[in-house]
C-alpha cells in the first residue's frame, strides 16, 4: 500500500445485512465506465470527486465498524469497484487479515477482468471471496436470486469461505431504510434490493 493510495467513495454503510451474507461493511465507489439501462445507482456512474479517502482511513473505519458490529465481511459496490482496483485490493487484503470475507460486485465478467491484464484487478480478485459479475440487464431482471440483479449475472466462489449451497444465498432479498438526523437536518437512505419503480429512487 502506498502512502498516497485513496478511494473515491460515494457512500459507506458501516453495517448492513442487505448487500451480502451476514453483517457487512458496504462501500460504494464513485465512477463506472458502463451505462447499463436501469442501473439502480445512476448517481454513482460519473467519474467525479465525491469523497476521496486515504486507504488507511477506510481500513480504520472498517476496523471500527467490525469492533462495533462483529462483521462477517465487506462488500464493494458502485459504481464499478474494479475502476479503483489497486486501492480496493489493499482494503480487501486488510479485511481478510481481520478474518472478514470480501464480496465484490462488478459489471464486468470474470473473464473480462482476467483478460484485462491489470495488476490491481488481479490483486483485488486474489483477495475476493465472492464475486457477482456481469452487466445489469433490465430485460432479465430477477427478484428470486439473492444479491443478483438480473439472470445473466453470476455468483463466483473464489475461495472456500462460501459455497453455492449456503442457504443465505437463496433467501429473499431485503431492503434497509435509514434515517440519520444531524445538525443540518435529516438524511434518508435506502439500500438493498428494491422493486424498480418511480418511487424507489
Amino acid at each position: 500500500m502506498t502512502a498516497t493510495a485513496a478511494v473515491n467513495v460515494a457512500v459507506v454503510v458501516p453495517c448492513t445485512e442487505a448487500e451480502g451474507p451476514g453483517r457487512r461493511f458496504a462501500l460504494w465507489v464513485q465512477g463506472c465506465p458502463l451505462r447499463c439501462p436501469g442501473c439502480c445507482n445512476p448517481e454513482f456512474l460519473p467519474f467525479v470527486e465525491r469523497g476521496r479517502r486515504p486507504v488507511a482511513d477506510v481500513i480504520a473505519e472498517l476496523r471500527a465498524a467490525h469492533a462495533a458490529h462483529e462483521l462477517e465481511g465487506i462488500s464493494l459496490l458502485g459504481g464499478e469497484p474494479t475502476a479503483q482496483a489497486a486501492a480496493l485490493a489493499d482494503v480487501a487484503a486488510a479485511a481478510q487479515s481481520l478474518g472478514l470475507t470480501v464480496m465484490v460486485y462488478s459489471g464486468f465478467t470474470l473473464g473480462e477482468l482476467k483478460d484485462r491484464g491489470d495488476d490491481g484487478v488481479a490483486r483485488l480478485l486474489a483477495h475476493t471471496d465472492l464475486l457477482v459479475d456481469g452487466r445489469y440487464d433490465e430485460a432479465r431482471r430477477t427478484t428470486t436470486r439473492r444479491f443478483v440483479g438480473s439472470d445473466n449475472q453470476v455468483l463466483h466462489f473464489l475461495s472456500s469461505r462460501y459455497r453455492d449451497d449456503d442457504p443465505r444465498l437463496v433467501a429473499a432479498n431485503t431492503v434497509e431504510l435509514r434515517l440519520k438526523v444531524g445538525p443540518d437536518g435529516g438524511l434518508f437512505m435506502l439500500n438493498g434490493w428494491p422493486v424498480h419503480g418511480a418511487r424507489t429512487r
